[in-house]
C-alpha cells in the first residue's frame, strides 16, 4: 500500500517568494518616512515664514539684500491688504511689487497678511518703503504662509497613504498567489501518489483463441 502524500508544502517552495513581504514593508516604510520628512520640512518653513522680529512702520525705509532665486514678500500686521496701503521699491534693474494672493501667517497674538510679492531682476540691495492711512506694521518674509503650507502639505499626506496602499496590495497579491501555488502543488502530489499505471484497453474482438 502506497503512503498518502503529505499535505504540507514547505514555505520556501511556494512562489512568489516570501521576500515580497519584506519588499512591501520596505516600500511602506520609505514612503511614510519621506512623507513625514516633507511635512516636518514644510512646517519648519512656515513657522519662520515672516521675520516678525524685524518690523518696520509707515514711512520707514528698509534695505534688503534680494535675489531672483529667493522670492520674498511684504507682510502687514493685523490688517488685510487694501487700496489705502502702498509700498514702493527701488534698486538695480527694474524691481516691482505684484499681487501675492490670499494667505495668512499667525503668531500667538498677531495675524499677518501678504501685501506684495517682491519681484527683482537680479541680486542686489533694494530699498522698500510702505505707507498707509492708518498706523501699520510691516515685515519681510517668504511668499507662502499657512494657506500655501496646507497646499504644499498634500504630498506629505499622500505619500504615507500611498506607501500603506502599495504595501498592502503587494502583501495581498503575494499571499493570494502563494495560496494558489500551494493548491497546485498539493493537487500534483495527490495526483501522482494515488494514480496507477494506465492499462492498455483491449482491442475490439480480442478473446480466447478459437479452435
Amino acid at each position: 500500500m502506497q503512503p498518502f502524500p503529505s499535505s504540507q508544502i514547505p514555505g520556501n517552495d511556494l512562489r512568489p517568494g516570501r521576500h515580497w513581504y519584506a519588499t512591501a514593508a520596505a516600500i511602506s516604510v520609505v514612503l511614510i518616512v519621506l512623507g513625514v520628512a516633507i511635512g516636518v520640512y514644510r512646517f519648519k518653513n512656515v513657522i519662520n515664514a515672516v521675520d516678525t522680529d524685524n518690523q518696520f512702520a509707515n514711512g520707514d525705509t528698509v534695505t534688503l539684500r534680494l535675489d531672483p532665486e529667493h522670492e520674498k514678500a511684504i507682510w502687514i500686521r493685523d490688517r488685510g491688504p487694501s487700496f489705502r496701503q502702498a509700498c514702493g521699491i527701488t534698486g538695480p534693474g527694474d524691481p516691482g511689487l505684484t499681487d501675492p494672493g490670499i494667505d495668512v501667517f499667525l503668531t500667538r497674538d498677531e495675524t499677518w497678511n501678504p501685501l506684495y510679492t517682491i519681484d527683482v531682476p537680479r541680486a542686489g540691495d533694494y530699498k522698500v518703503t510702505c505707507t498707509s492711512q492708518g498706523p501699520s506694521r510691516y515685515a519681510i518674509g517668504d511668499p507662502g504662509g499657512f494657506v500655501t503650507f496646507g497646499v504644499r502639505l498634500m504630498p506629505a499626506v499622500f505619500l504615507p497613504m500611498l506607501g500603506v496602499g502599495v504595501g498592502a496590495a503587494i502583501v495581498l497579491v503575494t499571499a493570494f498567489r502563494r495560496r494558489g501555488h500551494r493548491k497546485r502543488l498539493l493537487a500534483e502530489r495527490h495526483g501522482s501518489g494515488g494514480s496507477h499505471p494506465a492499462q492498455p484497453a483491449p482491442s475490439p474482438g480480442a478473446g480466447p483463441d478459437r479452435q
